[in-house]
């Protein structure tokens, strides 16, 4: 052993104590290795620096851009809003669902992309569930490595060890051969972190950051305005057809308050907030707040040609992603005390809707455009969000308790989701096709999300998680210098000396302890590289098919469950899941080797030595 290979390791045991210590902050400890690594004369500056011109490096980035394209469409939110209703209340259902959807869409593209993706769905389900996101952040994480054991091209170390048995002149994988030994590790893997969930949980968890603030449905609650919420639909001949909304004055006349209008328009449905100049549409859906719930019993509906339809949750929630609501009280130096919410003509002046008023902790009922406003009433007014983050401004007048935990997840571009979901369709028919690498198809969506305004350059920038990437960056020169230094090709020889006559089963498990500890270290593309042409030499010499052996190095390349540093995914969830290195350690080892296990017993069975 040359003393420049002692040096490397000496440093590499050195970052993983600082790693399991958590001191200094990860990103510190990156930066360490890339001043470290070139004082230690074993790699140049180059080198050493050459992990931030790596190719994944940048796919990550770009990654973290679409993400946040699809939370400002509203994309990442709907997803969201599909897993909480699927899951309920039910903490299991919603660990299943979570982890069948990342493990499907990241068997067709990057794991690392999909994780990035649904990181803000998973903080934005876990706050409405009232659960920490340190329990389900590593359910995520598993689920996107093991969608690299589900098809041939979802992660780049199966293509690389298919290349290897092409060159060597032997029959290659198809492109669902790993699905067989895939799809049972992920039942494994959903029942294991079913079992193993509460082990996430600290005694420093609390979710009571969020349930410190209210919540549309607590405001809502508070001013009784789920038992006045109304969907009615214009009917054909409604004398409310292409009329304005000032001209009918149904709020005066009839106790229906307008706050918005769904209308479906070509392929997709818009929520239009309503003003005094909105005009109706046959087929158009109004939401409405009702002075009084016996409005509907008055035959008014059918006078104005209006049905009404089925409304399970409030419309609040539905549309939560635009439409807000907000407390606000009148301070005693307003000049609006004495006024009626009529005279001061609050919709046309602020684009706001005031369908709640309380008065010594009392919900006021009936037609609230007449009510006297005195000082120290609180109103609860409903609209776009914009126009309640402007109305914070105007602290004269207005005083704004505080918003809502769902303010949030406001998604300002809502109505370019479709063109957020054509960028991301392009990625993946670009990933999946292999026509361009996939950074040029990351970057490509992103350049769609730009020019579809679906995020713009300031956004772009703020969403990139730069700490993450200079980690990753700070850690692949690490690879170049066990590879220089000799360290790499010093186990491989090691491990096929120790072979000897073991049968075929402990050969296997060899192999996938070797590739699982090398990707502790390395990336797993870069421990493919080095381990296959081993495993498909192996089975040669031993007169068995290399298929099982090639197998086995892929699928322990994605076993990367045992430390934070291990893959990029479980980096990604580090901060949002306030894991610890030790968290890995206790979950992902474990884990580990239940997949070694699967894989040895299921291998020989779908590839015969």
């Amino acid at each position: 052993m040359n003393p420049q290979l002692l040096l490397v390791l000496a440093l590499l045991f050195g970052t993983v104590a600082l790693f399991a210590l958590n001191k200094p902050r990860m990103d510190a400890v990156g930066l360490l290795v890339l001043v470290a690594l070139p004082l230690s004369g074993v790699i140049d500056i180059q080198q050493a620096l050459s992990g931030f011109g790596d190719a994944n490096v940048v796919l990550i980035a770009a990654l973290f851009v679409i993400g946040d394209g699809l939370v400002r469409t509203g994309i990442a939110y709907r997803l969201g809003d599909w897993l909480a209703a699927r899951a309920g209340n039910s903490e299991v259902r919603l660990i299943t669902l979570l982890m069948l959807a990342v493990a499907g869409l990241g068997s067709v593209m990057s794991s690392t992309g999909v994780v990035a993706i649904f990181i803000p769905v998973v903080i934005s389900v876990a706050a409405r569930l009232r659960l920490s996101p340190t329990r389900l952040m590593m359910p995520l994480a598993f689920a996107g490595l093991i969608s690299g054991m589900l098809t041939l091209v979802a992660t780049p170390p199966n293509l690389v060890v298919h290349a290897e048995l092409l060159r060597a002149g032997l029959q290659g994988f198809g492109f669902f051969s790993p699905t067989m030994i895939g799809l049972p590790v992920l039942i494994l893997g959903i029942g294991y972190m079913l079992l193993v969930r509460h082990w996430l949980q600290r005694d420093d968890d609390s979710t009571s950051g969020t349930a410190a603030r209210p919540t549309l449905a607590d405001l809502s609650r508070n001013y009784r305005l789920g038992e006045r919420e109304r969907r009615l639909q214009v009917k054909a001949g409604s004398s409310l057809a292409s009329q304005v909304l000032d001209e009918l004055a149904l709020r005066r006349q009839h106790g229906i308050n307008v706050i918005a209008v769904e209308r479906q328009q070509q392929f997709r449905s818009l929520l239009l907030m309503a003003t005094g100049s909105t005009q109706l549409q046959v087929g158009d859906v109004l939401l409405v707040d009702l002075a009084s719930p016996a409005i509907g019993l008055l035959g008014i509906y059918e006078e104005l040609g209006l049905e009404p339809l089925q409304l399970n949750a409030s419309y609040y929630s539905r549309h939560s992603h635009q439409l807000g609501l907000a407390e606000v009280v009148l301070p005693p130096e307003s000049h609006l005390a004495g006024k009626t919410v009529q005279e001061i003509a609050f919709r046309s002046r602020h684009r706001l809707n005031l369908v709640g008023l309380r008065r010594q902790g009392r919900a006021i009922e009936g037609v609230l455009v007449d009510e006297t406003l005195r000082a120290a009433d609180s109103m609860l007014v409903a609209g776009e969000w914009k126009y309640i983050h402007r109305l914070q401004q105007q602290t004269r007048d207005f005083l704004v308790l505080g918003l809502p935990v769902e303010v949030d997840e406001i998604a300002p571009a809502i109505r370019k989701a479709p063109y957020a979901l054509l960028s991301v369709a392009v990625m993946i028919g670009l990933m999946i096709s292999g026509v361009v690498p996939n950074v040029l198809a990351a970057l490509i969506a992103c350049l769609l999300m730009g020019a579809f305004r679906c995020i713009d350059l300031d956004s772009a920038y703020r969403s990139i998680h730069w700490p993450t990437l200079i980690l990753i960056a700070g850690m692949l020169p690490f690879a170049q210098a066990l590879q220089q230094t000799g360290g790499v090709d010093l186990a491989v020889h090691g491990l096929v000396a120790l072979l000897g006559d073991a049968g075929p089963h402990a050969i296997l498990a060899c192999l996938f302890v070797l590739t699982a500890v090398i990707g502790l270290f390395v990336s797993n593309t870069a421990t493919a590289v080095l381990m296959a042409p081993v495993a498909i030499a192996t089975a040669q010499s031993l007169g068995m098919s290399p298929l099982p052996f090639a197998m086995t190095v892929a699928l322990a390349a994605s076993a990367a469950f045992m430390t934070p540093v291990s893959s990029p995914v479980n980096t990604l969830v580090m901060t949002p899941g306030r894991y610890r290195f030790g968290d890995f350690v206790r979950v992902g080892v474990p884990f580990t080797v239940l997949v070694m296990l699967v894989s040895v017993l299921l291998i020989p069975w779908c590839f015969p030595f």
